[in-house]
């Protein structure tokens, strides 16, 4: 299934606990849902930045 801005955020708040939980203090990932999922990029990095903003963690987003 392709994933909703709902789902998104759902999954990267798991994501945010799974570092939290293991000390994962860097992550580095593509633009998640944008490609053939179809999400448009604002929206998504909107929804990372308001998931991750009172963290530590840095992320680092590449475009291949």
């Amino acid at each position: 299934h392709k994933p909703t801005y709902d789902s998104m955020r759902k999954s990267l708040e798991a994501m945010k606990a799974h570092c939290l939980n293991n000390g994962v203090t860097d992550i580095s990932m593509p633009r998640i849902g944008c490609g053939l999922d179809g999400l448009d990029w604002s929206k998504v990095s909107a929804i990372l930045g308001e998931v991750f903003e009172d963290t530590d963690i840095n992320i680092t987003v590449y475009t291949l």
